[in-house]
């Protein structure tokens, strides 16, 4: 016999109002931004007016916890869903000011016509309309006299029928009696149990994430901080992207400026670096799996709600313990002398630019590691080795491609129980056996994708190595990645295309892809290969230069093996083109094994 997991009660606008007054009932997404505009607001408003539903309220009540006395605690509600209607709500019928997304405090302001009875957002012209309501917070405000609000409106349009007027004002005034429906989730319930409801209740089907949980109850919490907390993740994140936000925060959220968290992150202010720009899910699961070496979102959400794993009861020292914890986690993130350097042992590795870097989450995990190995105080050349290493690997074998909570939860836990160094190493040496180097890696590199790991990989090996553009005497890969040089079809495409006439995934192989100057590429042009392999020739035997300034042999072949291209072309040997990619993989293949020696 299945068991109801939720309750559903019908609620005035008014009582959740109220809720929302009395912190019965938490809107966490309060301290973000607020993204709707404005005309989402005055639809809303419209549709209340006009009777119709806007959408089920989903509720889930915090856990009863046990307080220090042995006394239990009733758990407020938290707002799942409905967040934004509930906020648009408070703002425009409680004149609440709202942030936006451009964390810039604002009052929206919903203008209503009671002779058309009909909503529009506030504007200057409106303000001077005197057949319109300038701002319908006004008709809320408790003290609000209707009677007083008629007789003013009629007489300033005389035209108007006073009693017509009464009639729409009232009407517009019980729109806080209209109901919505509130779902109440069970207080039991996991986190996963929540989303799959969450997703099947709601009409759009979006996805809540259980990082969107965390900060939810972290917002919720302001006996610990959680409110500011849930700030500095926020700005953080955005101040990553957009340094000149800095100043927005200063002037537009005084009390947090003064404050240590945003001296913590002060030093963003001067950062123009793009390698990495995290978002809030990814400073959860740094600061959470570093911190309390677990790696499952929900098992924050318990852990803050003050869950005993051992005992299944909520205790309210443990919540209290897993905010200090989570907020160690989130000033350790960012840490201006942390974050530096992993973006330093990236850059070491050859990933200059945010084009080379390859999953979001492989830069996550790498960053545990480098937090795990400060927390633990191994030498720092150690910790670069390792991060370089670990994140080269997690790349190349997409060990955080398919789900990355039960990947960050699996390695955290043999870390846990084999030590750092040891799983790492254990780990990377199972991965990259001789075999695979040899043999798979050259399989796997059978890809038209210019964004696979492999070719991004392949670049930052050149990068790190030092490697010239093809054909360039003096131009490096480096130089050419930083400023976005071409990639060029060794085997030009047109060739492939109307000779061989090869498909598109045949002849984009990455095999047969190569970073060269623009004014390289423009030269070959079209040309068949052996055409323009025999004019090479010709110039590294001291012919005219017509590809780059190479004019030396011995410095030509140098050039062709930096790039992993058969020297044999240079000897007139017409390498058909199926075995040159294939002989292309393998020599990508080794200069990538090479590149993992130098980590």
């Amino acid at each position: 016999m299945s068991t109801q997991r939720y309750s559903v009660t019908p609620h005035a606008i008014e009582t959740l109002l109220a809720w929302v007054k009395t912190r019965e009932i938490a809107i966490p997404e309060i301290q973000r931004p607020f993204v709707w505009d404005a005309t989402k607001v005055r639809n809303l408003l419209d549709s209340l007016y006009q009777g119709y539903p806007i959408g089920y309220l989903i509720a889930w009540r915090n856990p009863n916890v046990r307080l220090k006395d042995g006394t239990i605690s009733a758990g407020r509600r938290i707002l799942i869903d409905g967040q934004q209607r509930v906020t648009a709500l408070m703002a425009a019928l409680l004149g609440m000011q709202v942030l936006t997304k451009d964390y810039e405090t604002v009052r929206i302001r919903i203008s209503f016509n009671p002779l058309e009875e009909r909503f529009e957002v506030a504007n200057p012209a409106i303000l001077k309309d005197a057949r319109w309501i300038y701002d319908v917070a006004d008709i809320f405000k408790p003290d609000a006299s209707l009677i007083s609000l008629s007789n003013s409106y009629s007489n300033s349009n005389p035209e108007a029928d006073k009693n017509q007027i009464a009639l729409v004002l009232e009407r517009l005034k019980r729109i806080i009696y209209n109901l919505v429906g509130v779902i109440d989730l069970a207080e039991d319930l996991d986190i996963e149990t929540v989303t799959e409801i969450f997703i099947r209740v709601n009409s759009a089907g979006a996805e809540l994430s259980q990082a969107d949980f965390a900060m939810s109850k972290i917002a919720a919490n302001e006996t610990y901080g959680g409110n500011e907390l849930r700030k500095a993740i926020d700005y953080f994140c955005h101040l990553a992207i957009a340094p000149e936000f800095y100043h927005k925060i200063k002037e537009a959220d005084s009390g947090f400026a003064s404050g240590p968290y945003f001296r913590k992150m002060e030093w963003l202010k001067d950062a123009n670096d793009d390698i990495y720009d995290p978002r809030y899910t990814d400073m959860l699961r740094v600061a959470f799996t570093s911190e309390f070496r677990r790696g499952k979102l929900q098992d924050l959400v318990a852990l803050l709600s003050g869950r005993n794993f051992e005992t299944r009861q909520f205790e309210e020292e443990i919540a209290e313990s897993s905010f200090g914890r989570l907020r160690n986690g989130i000033n350790n993130f960012m840490s201006k002398t942390n974050f530096e350097r992993l973006i330093m042992i990236l850059r070491s590795a050859g990933f200059v630019t945010s084009d080379l870097i390859g999953g979001q989450n492989a830069v996550n995990f790498a960053y545990i590691i480098y937090l795990l190995g400060r927390a633990e105080e191994m030498p720092a050349s150690n910790i670069e080795r390792l991060v370089r290493r670990w994140y080269v690997m997690s790349v190349i074998t997409g060990q955080y491609s398919g789900n990355p909570e039960t990947a960050f939860d699996a390695d955290i836990r043999h870390i846990n129980t084999q030590g750092l160094e040891n799983y790492t190493n254990t780990l990377i040496n199972a991965r990259f056996s001789d075999s695979y180097w040899e043999s798979l890696l050259p399989q796997l590199m059978e890809t038209s994708s210019i964004n696979s790991p492999y070719f991004l990989v392949f670049k930052a090996a050149q990068v790190k190595l030092g490697d010239k553009g093809f054909l360039s005497r003096d131009i490096t890969v480096r130089d050419l990645v930083l400023n976005r040089g071409d990639v060029h079809h060794i085997y030009p495409r047109h060739y492939l295309k109307t000779e061989l006439n090869l498909s598109k995934g045949r002849y984009n192989q990455i095999g047969n892809f190569v970073i060269t100057q623009s004014e390289i590429n423009i030269a070959i042009g079209n040309k068949p290969p052996e055409v323009y392999f025999n004019m090479l020739a010709e110039q590294a035997n001291g012919g005219e230069k017509k590809f780059g300034g190479i004019d030396n042999y011995d410095e030509m072949l140098e050039n062709f093996n930096m790039n992993c291209i058969p020297g044999s072309l240079l000897h007139g040997e017409n390498i058909p083109y199926d075995e040159f990619i294939r002989m292309r993989r393998n020599l990508m293949a080794r200069k990538i094994r090479d590149y993992f020696q130098t980590l």
